[in-house]
């Protein structure tokens, strides 16, 4: 479900009429419905009444301020697994103990600052990262709250390169091995064990992998409860998918009914970390029509958006729908193309698009998640700027880059001044 139909003719964000924000922002633009946000957040929540969970936004998919304030306000907390991901949840106004650091890369710098700033827990990946925890928490007189991410090699059945719990992936620490390293935790004198951690995969569509994810970590538990090794939290991570295209994915309703299930007799709480299936459909990217050019084999609509603004279809050959603002009745078979010098600068090949002409405004929907947080400034574009609506009024929380933001901090060294 979202927030963007068509009335009379044209296409709406909320109560927005899209072309009344690009007469004031231009394009490309990315542009975030609250009311779609706000709706997925309290489904997805209620889906998981009567049973103690806390849903941790997965901030990768969508960092934007205004985003991370709504989840906050909402009574979310998040899952980041950078810095600079801590840094805008805390000026988002997140409450530190509703944080959890995943990541196979945290640095000492990361691991001091969300100590210093009171997150919940580390998700840790390794030994090595265990060892340097404890030794910066000693160094601070602190004591770090872990989880140790597991993997337990399930075939998510998603794209290669967003499975994360296959045992080829860089991704957590052996089954086996995990029990040992709890063992190791245990002893350290500033770390204390709060849960235990799983993340499978992204976009997932099929429920059995979640299931057999949860048995699977409901095993560990019990074998660490013979240890005396207990604790609070049970996260299971995100990953549930979101149709593009044609797929199917359970609804939050049947993935946390499936859950409970898998779940039964566990005492634990539970930490979920959706990103995709609350960002996605809550944004779109706007962008308009270059030119158009016929080809002897195909015909290219040439856009003011490229690669840089949006990769996912040049990364993962990923299906993302294309509308246009005005509603059309009439298609046309062809390549939707940015002003990208590579051959990969695409939003769809041969594939029935709105038969646009130049100047028309086409969207890019389910942009809210891996959009802007993936963007670049590949052939010194500047990146488009985010707007936020909230049924009739909208506004720029994030304007657009100027060419000066493209050079600041760079200089010129004195001996070629």
């Amino acid at each position: 479900m979202n927030e963007f139909n068509y009335k009379n003719g044209q296409l709406y964000a909320e109560d927005c009429p899209v072309v009344d924000i690009i007469a004031e922002v231009g394009t490309p633009v990315y542009i975030y419905s609250q009311k779609t946000l706000e709706r997925h957040y309290q489904v997805f929540d209620q889906a998981f009444q009567g049973i103690d969970h806390l849903i941790c936004f997965s901030v990768k998919s969508n960092s934007n301020l205004a985003v991370l304030r709504l989840f906050a306000q909402l009574g979310g907390g998040a899952d980041i697994v950078s810095g600079g991901e801590l840094f805008r949840c805390l000026k988002a106004g997140m409450e530190p103990r509703r944080i959890v650091f995943s990541g196979v890369g945290k640095t000492d710098r990361e691991i001091s600052f969300a100590l210093d700033a009171g997150i919940m827990m580390f998700n840790v990946e390794s030994e090595m990262e265990l060892r340097l925890i404890n030794r910066i928490a000693s160094e601070k007189g602190k004591k770090a709250s872990i989880a140790i991410r597991v993997n337990p090699d399930i075939d998510p059945k998603t794209h290669p390169y967003i499975s994360t719990g296959l045992k080829k992936n860089k991704f957590g620490v052996d089954m086996d091995q995990a029990v040992a390293l709890y063992q190791v935790a245990i002893e350290m004198p500033s770390i204390e064990v709060l849960g235990v951690d799983c993340h499978i995969g992204s976009q997932l569509i099929d429920i059995s992998p979640f299931r057999e994810t949860v048995l699977k970590l409901k095993e560990i538990v019990r074998k660490l409860g013979t240890l005396g090794i207990s604790f609070q939290w049970v996260d299971l991570g995100g990953g549930l998918g979101i149709t593009y295209k044609d797929e199917k994915p359970p609804t939050p309703d049947e993935y946390a009914n499936a859950i409970k299930e898998a779940a039964a007799g566990m005492s634990q709480s539970f930490i979920f970390e959706p990103g995709r299936v609350m960002s996605a459909s809550a944004g779109i990217l706007v962008t308009r029509v270059l030119y158009v050019k016929h080809g002897t084999e195909k015909t290219f609509i040439i856009v003011d958006a490229g690669m840089n603004d949006l990769i996912r279809p040049s990364l993962y050959g990923a299906y993302q729908e294309i509308k246009s603002v005005k509603e059309m009745a009439k298609g046309v078979v062809a390549d939707v193309v940015g002003p990208i010098c590579e051959s990969g600068d695409f939003f769809s090949k041969n594939r029935e698009v709105p038969d646009a002409k130049q100047g028309d405004l086409l969207c890019v929907m389910n942009a809210g998640a891996y959009g802007f947080t993936m963007s670049s400034n590949y052939n010194s574009r500047p990146r488009p700027p985010e707007v936020f609506v909230n049924g009739d009024h909208f506004e720029v929380v994030r304007p657009r880059e100027t060419y000066e933001d493209l050079m600041r901090g760079e200089k010129i060294p004195s001996w070629l001044e």
